[in-house]
This record gives structure tokens, C-alpha cells and sequence, in this order.
């Protein structure tokens, strides 16, 4: 699918989806607790359902399911196949991986398109220590990992993903006979380990941590419950887009979030309340305003999701700014340091970068043309907010790729008065 987009305002308000981080969390709570979960608010996205299908092959079963919540009854880990599917999700390869080691029977973890091609390389180091099984191990989706895990103390490497750790906290979480430790160097996206952290506590299971460094799994704090009832937040990531494109482009009042947020991508608003005349909190809205942007700079290395939008914020500033985070986006559904700068090369936008950080010298408006999504719903949204900005129409390819996180994206985006129209990609 290609989407074309034309120069203009956007004005409106718009409902945020749910946080897919979150969804994905409270599906592998749902699926390790015994007893009955019920979801509210849950998440629609490719990323939600694979999380939804993975539990079920791993033993779950959905009781009930509407657009407003999902009622699952569990028993703990009892795989009804031999494979889970993660589709293109890297947060479900890496969290329930763990989470499917904790049985004995042999598990195929299976993914397709750019989460083949996503490192997995810390598995090997983990499970070694945990006497867990790999087979047809290659570094990346697919292999098989065989169980049964035992919680023990181990030390793990926290600089790839902290989708690691979170994954091994839901599965020590629910294994740990007494307490054991899980020692983390150079741990980074701390505020995903304190989302983890929060949708555990909901579930009974409490952990603590030594400044992130050593985390505590102590059975003795944990309570026992039979039925829960979780919220999905609104997505933080998902309102990013709208952050951007009311403060270059609009006046947007945005619904459905919570301005206490554990979740990374949180830290744009503080950035643009830096500014004057942009950002307004009320009880439980946004508003979102155009004004000049000032120069900025941002550190993305805990929250490196940002980082295309903060691109197009910086490109429609009219000054010079600088990201600094590169590093955290070679592993990405693209390689976002090449996608990122080409989509800033199409627009027109001087940059550079100097080992870590991205330098942006933005300006007024942005040049017009064709950019390529590289199959990544981060792209598809920096770029079709930036083409708010433009000289003239920006088409968009693989514009498809957008529901792995949202799927009302563009209906969303139309619906703030953006002309945009979609149509099938000519093969």
C-alpha cells in the first residue's frame, strides 16, 4: 500500500490506542498466572495479536473478546504446539521465549520478515547459565529452545535489548522457588523495565532492583490472586505522532493517556514543554499547539522509538539540533540509522552523524517526493507528519507496514482534516 499525503493543518482531537508494550506485558501475565485475567482496553495491532496467539499456543485459553476487553483463563504454562509464532515482533520473540523455556517440551520460536533479522545473540549467554536448551541456534528467529528453566542467579548483558530482562522477570517471576538475583550490566530503556515491573505488580509478583544494576525475584513478597483486571494505558509511542504534527502543523487535543507514565516515549512531553506556547495538560487531554520550534538537544538512547520523529521535529525547526542514540537504532524493523537519514535526504534536510549523535539543521519547509518505508511503522508515521510539512505531495511506500503498531494510523490522520489518500502499490 502506498499513501499519498498533501501539505496542510490538522486540527481535531483524536483517542490514543493502547500501549501494545503494555498489551504484550499483560498477555504473558495473563497466560503465567492461574486463574482468570481480564484485559480492558486491549490492543488490535499485528504486534497485540501476535502476543494473543502466542499465549494460546502456549496453553491459555480466551474466554470472551470484544473491541473493549478480553477475558483469558490460564493454567500456566501448558504449550498445545510445539512453535509459537511472533510474527514481526520482536518484544513477543524475546519476552516469551523465557516464558516458553519454562516448560520441557521442545518449543520452536518463529518469526517472519525483519524479525529475522533481529539479534538474538543473548540467549545463548542467558540459557547457558540457566541449563536451558538451544537447538538450530544461528543468532536469530527461528530455533528451538528446550526447557525446563530453573530460576538461579545469573548475570546477563543489558545493552542489546531490556527486552531480555523483562522477558526472564515474567519467567522468574513465576518459577523462583527462594529468592534469587538477576544481575544486569549496562542496562538500557530502563523505563520499559519499570512498565515490566508494573504489570507484574498487578499480578502479585513485586520485584526490586539495586538502581538497575541487581534485580530482586523474592517468592515471600508475592500474593497469591485468582481473578485480575488489568487497563491497557493509552500508547505513548502512538501519541508521539500527534505530539509532533500539532506542534509543527496544528491544534490537536489528544485523548486516553496517562500523564504518569512508565513508558519511555513519555519523555517527548517534557521536551516539548520546554518549549513556549506548544504543550497544555489538563485532567485527561492534551493540546497540542504550532509554534516555532526552538533548538534542541535530545538524548534517545532510553526511549531510541522516538527517534524518526524527533528527526521531523528537528527538520521543521528552523535550527540546529542534535539526537544522540544512534547506536540503538541498527536493530530495529529497519536499520533506522539508514532509514531515518534517507527519509531526511528526500525531504531535503542537512544532516550528520557523529558517532552517536544526529545532527539536524531543520528549516521551515521540507522538500516533496517519494520516500521508501522500509517496511517500518516508525517510518511510515515520522514521514507522513513531516509531509504535513512539505513543499508539495509525499507518497509513502509500504505504508502497510503500519499496523504492526497502529492500524487506525491513517484513518486517525484523515480524520484531523490531512488530505491523504491510499491505494494499492503497482507491482
Amino acid at each position: 500500500m502506498q499513501a499519498v499525503i498533501s501539505p496542510g493543518n490538522v486540527s481535531g482531537s483524536v483517542k490514543i490506542p493502547a500501549s501494545k508494550s503494555m498489551m504484550q506485558r499483560a498477555c504473558a501475565a495473563a497466560l503465567l498466572h492461574k486463574g482468570t485475567t481480564i484485559i480492558h482496553n486491549p490492543g488490535h495491532s499485528n504486534d497485540d495479536n501476535a502476543a494473543l496467539t502466542i499465549i494460546q499456543q502456549l496453553g491459555a485459553r480466551i474466554i470472551s473478546q470484544t473491541k473493549d476487553y478480553i477475558e483469558i483463563h490460564s493454567e500456566g504454562v501448558n504449550p498445545v504446539s510445539n512453535k509459537i509464532d511472533c510474527a514481526e515482533s520482536g518484544l513477543s520473540a524475546r519476552l516469551f521465549t523465557p516464558i516458553a523455556a519454562l516448560s520441557s517440551q521442545a518449543i520452536q520460536i518463529n518469526g517472519r520478515g525483519s524479525l529475522l533479522n533481529r539479534p538474538m545473540d543473548v540467549f545463548e549467554n542467558i540459557f547457558s547459565q540457566l541449563e536451558v536448551q538451544l537447538e538450530d541456534f544461528k543468532g536469530c528467529v527461528p530455533f528451538t529452545v528446550r526447557g525446563p528453566l530453573q530460576a538461579k542467579h545469573i548475570s546477563i548483558d543489558g545493552s542489546v535489548s531490556s527486552q531480555f530482562l523483562s522477558g526472564l522477570l515474567f519467567a522468574f517471576a513465576y518459577s523462583a522457588k527462594e529468592t534469587v538475583n538477576i544481575e544486569v550490566h549496562d542496562l538500557k530503556s530502563t523505563p520499559y523495565i519499570d512498565l515490566t515491573i508494573e504489570v507484574l505488580q498487578q499480578f502479585g509478583r513485586y520485584i526490586s532492583h539495586d538502581n538497575y544494576k541487581t534485580f530482586y525475584i523474592n517468592p515471600a513478597n508475592f500474593e497469591t490472586k485468582q481473578h485480575i483486571e488489568i487497563t491497557i494505558e493509552g500508547d505513548w509511542s502512538s501519541a508521539a505522532c500527534w505530539l509532533v504534527a500539532g506542534s509543527i502543523a496544528g491544534d490537536i487535543v489528544i485523548e486516553g493517556l496517562q500523564t504518569n507514565s512508565n513508558q519511555a516515549d513519555i519523555s517527548l512531553l517534557s521536551l516539548l514543554q520546554s518549549f513556549e506556547n506548544i504543550i497544555e495538560c489538563n485532567n485527561d487531554s492534551i493540546s497540542v499547539k504550532a509554534a516555532p520550534i526552538e533548538s534542541f538537544d535530545f538524548d534517545a538512547t532510553n526511549c531510541p522509538d522516538l527517534f524518526p520523529l524527533l528527526s521531523i521535529l528537528a527538520a521543521a525547526s528552523d535550527n540546529e539540533c542534535y539526537i544522540t542514540g544512534v547506536h540503538r537504532l541498527w536493530h530495529k524493523e529497519s536499520n533506522r540509522a539508514d532509514s531515518i537519514t534517507e527519509m531526511l535526504h528526500q525531504f531535503g534536510i542537512a544532516y550528520s552523524i557523529d558517532e552517536d549523535e544526529l545532527f539536524i539543521n531543520g528549516r521551515r519547509r521540507l522538500d516533496y517526493g517519494t520516500i521508501d518505508s522500509f517496511n517500518d511503522h516508525r517510518i511510515v508515521m515520522a514521514a507522513a507528519i513531516g509531509a504535513l510539512r512539505a513543499k508539495g505531495d509525499v507518497t509513502i511506500l509500504g505504508a502497510e507496514a503500519i499496523n504492526k503498531s497502529y492500524p487506525d494510523f491513517f484513518k486517525h490522520l484523515i480524520s484531523l482534516g490531512a488530505s491523504c489518500i491510499l491505494t494499492e502499490e503497482q507491482i
